[in-house]
């Protein structure tokens, strides 16, 4: 098991990116995938890394609801 820091921004389809409730965690798991479906309510709909090399899951639901789970370090 590793323990992973994750950046969490829980943004809600009329508030956005701007509004986003966002919390840093500390979780322990198999892998980064492993951790996202752990917490996350909703599927994966995109992966990848941003301009610092973090790995970075969007998750969402249909009505415009997105979860981004960034994983620092």
């Amino acid at each position: 098991m590793e323990e992973f820091e994750i950046f969490v921004e829980n943004m809600t389809s009329c508030g956005g990116e701007k509004y986003a409730k966002r919390e840093l965690m500390e979780v322990t798991g198999e892998s980064p995938e492993a951790c996202v479906k752990k917490l996350s309510p909703w599927p994966v709909i995109d992966v990848r890394k941003n301009q610092e090399g973090d790995l970075v899951f969007l998750c969402g639901d249909c009505n415009g609801n997105l979860i981004r789970y960034t994983f620092t370090g």
